[in-house]
């Protein structure tokens, strides 16, 4: 019998569909044959055996809510019959579950990238034209067109970051700007950055340069376009011009794999994200933390409904309350403005198969593998602990990668099932959870993880990606460096002036 079911662990009332299956086929899932009493769209739930109303619906060996109605065998499990069981605060108790460390036999250990004076490492060589403030935002790009022309083959390229910030905020949004602007430009894949101002904004060079700190003026230039006499855009290129000129002596050099720091995101997920691409990136996770690296994941509300797996794996009682502090504070910022604090998965999710919160966030934290959680970050603090760091942020694609990108990652593991063209500004590996989506992306795309799905294990995937991984910190393009997808958006929650 052809098998067209995914059962992921051995108690799960519920198995996947791998294709479409029509209204009385019969289909087997591990050991257990089922007669389809509906047409089972692609990517979505059927039931293994009759479910009773209030019965917990499980999946990744978890409750992924419970049945709304009674649910007969062979049935269609999705938002018309399964309903979440989360709701509001909760109270957590530390249950420790200390993982064992990965086998990385067989597995590069080194990488050739850039060793910076502050010890930190890049994977490239970028010059990077950062704005204190959005108005400045056309004048940065103008900038970075003229330079990449004349001078971007002295480096690994020159590229302008426009914004959303840096001018009438209040309280934590302006420090939170503040803060993200300044781990970008302390970011070791930025071997310079001209950093350009209006100079009548809040975020201007007199306030920003106390929390900016410590700078190489050869590797950091600063202009303030309102005090330029003249043309701004030609004083801007003399300036990038002594930074091509700085990076264009810098040399990659044999780095061991604990110099990086990789972040994880997912987006435009579909219900085989959380069966081969999250946990193939976990693979990933457990790899690089075994070698005292770091990971980092964040999307803090896509944990919530399996955040004590996370919170049992923290390496101590002190991590683990950090832990607590960051799902509550996020929950807390939903019920702060009267919202659910359950109000996902999206329209796409559902499209693709996810129905439940806890669903998509089982699926979710795939991507942190079984790696000990060793520490949080806030907005845009700087990883510097091995293990798995899980840092606050919103589900959102285009601020999420910011976050990533402001603790210091130097490469992006993104995956997707529905398909998603968003791109870091640093390199961004992006991964299909199915065989369609990667046939169909050819621009977006640069490993298919559906091939899990047609047999290949995962112990060769993971070699094959780690693979990948060492080559794109050695150098080679990732799909968004080759099509310029590269964007930045940092978060607000506050008033605007």
């Amino acid at each position: 019998m052809e098998r067209k079911l995914i059962k992921i662990e051995e108690h799960d009332n519920v198995a996947v569909a791998v294709e479409s299956i029509k209204r009385g086929q019969t289909v087997i899932a591990g050991q257990t044959e089922v007669t389809a009493q509906e047409d089972i769209p692609f990517g979505h739930k059927i039931a293994l055996r009759d479910i009773e109303a209030e019965e917990a619906v499980i999946k990744y060996g978890y409750a992924i809510g419970h049945a709304s109605c009674p649910i007969k065998k062979g049935s269609w499990v999705h938002s018309h019959n399964l309903a979440t069981n989360l709701k509001g605060m909760l109270t957590y108790t530390y249950e420790p579950d200390i993982p064992r460390p990965a086998n990385v036999s067989g597995i590069s250990r080194t990488f050739r990238g850039y060793v910076r004076k502050d010890g930190n490492v890049g994977i490239r060589n970028e010059i990077w034209i950062i704005p204190t403030v959005s108005c400045v935002n056309t004048t940065v790009r103008m900038l970075a067109d003229m330079a990449a022309r004349e001078c971007g083959e002295l480096c690994d390229g020159i590229y302008a970051y426009p914004h959303n910030a840096g001018c009438s905020q209040l309280g934590d949004d302006f420090e939170t700007t503040q803060k993200i602007l300044a781990s970008i430009v302390h970011h070791p894949n930025a071997g310079g950055v001209l950093l350009v101002s209006l100079g009548c904004e809040n975020n201007d060079l007199e306030h920003f340069l106390p929390v900016l700190g410590e700078i190489d003026e050869s590797r950091v230039k600063m202009m303030v376009t309102q005090d330029v006499e003249g043309d701004e855009l030609e004083y801007g290129m003399e300036l990038i011009r002594e930074l091509a000129q700085e990076l264009s002596q810098d040399q990659r050099e044999d780095v061991p794999v604990s110099k990086l720091k990789i972040a994880f995101k997912c987006g435009g997920s579909d219900a085989f994200s959380g069966v081969t691409a999250n946990p193939l990136c976990g693979r990933i996770a457990d790899c690089i933390t075994a070698l005292d690296g770091s990971a980092v994941l964040t999307e803090v509300p896509e944990m919530f409904g399996a955040e004590t797996i996370l919170m049992n794996r923290s390496d101590s009682d002190k991590t683990f309350h950090q832990v607590v502090e960051l799902i509550n504070g996020f929950k807390q910022y939903y019920l702060d403005y009267g919202q659910p604090v359950y109000e996902n998965p999206s329209p796409g999710n559902k499209r693709g198969g996810i129905t439940t919160l806890e669903e998509k966030s089982l699926g979710c934290i795939q991507k942190g593998g079984k790696a000990m959680v060793t520490g949080t970050l806030q907005y845009g603090e700087r990883c510097i602990k091995p293990g798995l760091n899980l840092m606050t942020g919103p589900g959102n694609d285009s601020v999420s990668i910011t976050d990533l990108l402001s603790c210091g990652a130097q490469i992006l593991f993104f995956t997707t099932g529905r398909g998603n063209p968003l791109g870091a500004a640093i390199p961004t590996i992006k991964i299909a959870s199915n065989n369609v989506l990667y046939e169909r992306k050819e621009r977006w795309i640069d490993y298919n993880a559906g091939t899990i799905l047609d047999g290949k294990t995962f112990d060769d995937a993971a070699h094959e990606l780690w693979d990948l991984m060492i080559q794109t910190a050695s150098g080679e393009h990732t799909k968004n460096e080759i099509y310029g997808y590269r964007e930045i958006m940092i978060f607000k929650n506050g008033v605007l002036l």
